[in-house]
C-alpha cells in the first residue's frame, strides 16, 4: 500500500493512493487519526486497512492528487531522522578520495524541524549558506520497537520505504567541522511522497535512484551499490540503542552530488529538485526563487 499524509483546508489527515485518487483513513471505522498511531499498532493496522478498503459499505472522503497538499508521510516525527554517510563508495571517493571509503559505518542525524513534504518550497537560507546541496536517498521507515536486531530479523522491523533529499549547506558542515547544523536548517528534509509498505518492494536492495535537477540527471545509481546494507544499518543503530515505530532512516547518496563536480554545482534559487526511486515514485520540491 502507498500511504499518503496530507492538507485539506486546515486540517491534516492521511489515506492511501489507488488508481491515482487518495482515500482518507483518518478516524475511518476506528482506524488512527494520523499515521504514526497506525504504525505504532503493528500488523493489525495493516489488517484493518485492507478490511476497511474491502469493505464496500465502508466509504471514506477520496482526493484528486492536486487536489491536496502533500505533507511528508510522517509528518510529525518524534526523533531526529538518522542518516547514513558515505555509503555509495563512489560517493565517497567524490567527496575526497578512496582513503574516505568508511571502514564502520557513519551515521549523523537531521533535526525534525527539516520535514516537509512533496512539492512544497525548500528554503534558500541566502543569509547563511551559499552552498545548498541534493542528496538522492532510499528511506527506511522502522515498524517494529527492537534492541539488539540481528542483521536476519532486520527487515522484520521495517514498516516501509520512502525518498528523502538530505539537503545540507556544505559551507556550514566544512565550518563547523560536523554535520549538525549543516543539515539541519528548516525545510531541508523533503520526504514522499509516499511510504509504501515493505511487502510491496521485493528487494530493497535493488532500486533504481535517480536525482534530476531541472530535468537534468546527476545521480543516477542503484541501491544494490550501498557500503552497508538495509539489514547491517539497522542492526548496528540497534546495538545500543532502542529504535522505535515511526523512526527514519536514511540510507546514504550516490555519487553526482553538487559538490563532487568541478568546479562544484549547488543549487541556485529556484531550482527544482526531483528524485525517483523504482516503486516508490518522484518527490519533487523547488528551491525557494
Amino acid at each position: 500500500m502507498k500511504f499518503v499524509s496530507f492538507q485539506v483546508g486546515d486540517r491534516q489527515a492521511y489515506g492511501v493512493e489507488r488508481d491515482g485518487r487518495i482515500i482518507e483513513l483518518a478516524g475511518l471505522h476506528g482506524l488512527p487519526q494520523d499515521l504514526l498511531g497506525g504504525i505504532e499498532q503493528g500488523e493489525g493496522f495493516l489488517q484493518k486497512v485492507k478490511y476497511v478498503l474491502k469493505d464496500d459499505s465502508v466509504e471514506g472522503p477520496s482526493y484528486s492528487q492536486d487536489g491536496i497538499k502533500w505533507l511528508s508521510p510522517l509528518p510529525n516525527v518524534k526523533r531526529n531522522i538518522m542518516c547514513v554517510g558515505k555509503n555509495y563508495r563512489d560517493h565517497a571517493i567524490e567527496m575526497g578520495s578512496e582513503q574516505d571509503i568508511p571502514k564502520d559505518i557513519m551515521i549523523f542525524t537531521k533535526a525534525t524541524n527539516t520535514v516537509i513534504g512533496h512539492g512544497e518550497t525548500v528554503l534558500h537560507h541566502g543569509e547563511m549558506t551559499e552552498q545548498l546541496d541534493y542528496e538522492g536517498e532510499l528511506a527506511v521507515v522502522i515498524g517494529k520497537r527492537g534492541k539488539g536486531i540481528s542483521t536476519e530479523d532486520a527487515l522484520e522491523h521495517v514498516f516501509g520505504y520512502t525518498i528523502l533529499n538530505d539537503i545540507t549547506a556544505r559551507d556550514l558542515q566544512k565550518k563547523h567541522g560536523q554535520f549538525f547544523i549543516g543539515k539541519s536548517l528548516d525545510t531541508t528534509c523533503p520526504i514522499g511522497p509516499y511510504l509504501l509498505t515493505k511487502d510491496e518492494v521485493i528487494d530493497p536492495q535493488n532500486l533504481t535512484i535517480t536525482t534530476r535537477v531541472n530535468d537534468e540527471i546527476r545521480q543516477s545509481s542503484n541501491t544494490r551499490e550501498m557500503i552497508f546494507t538495509i539489514p547491517t544499518i539497522i542492526s548496528t543503530l540497534s546495538m545500543g540503542m532502542t529504535l522505535e515505530p515511526g523512526d527514519i532512516i536514511a540510507t546514504g547518496t550516490p555519487a553526482g552530488v553538487g559538490k563532487g563536480f568541478n568546479p562544484p554545482r549547488f543549487l541556485k534559487k529556484g531550482d527544482k529538485m526531483e528524485i525517483e526511486i523504482e516503486s516508490l515514485g518522484i518527490l519533487t520540491n523547488q528551491l525557494q526563487a
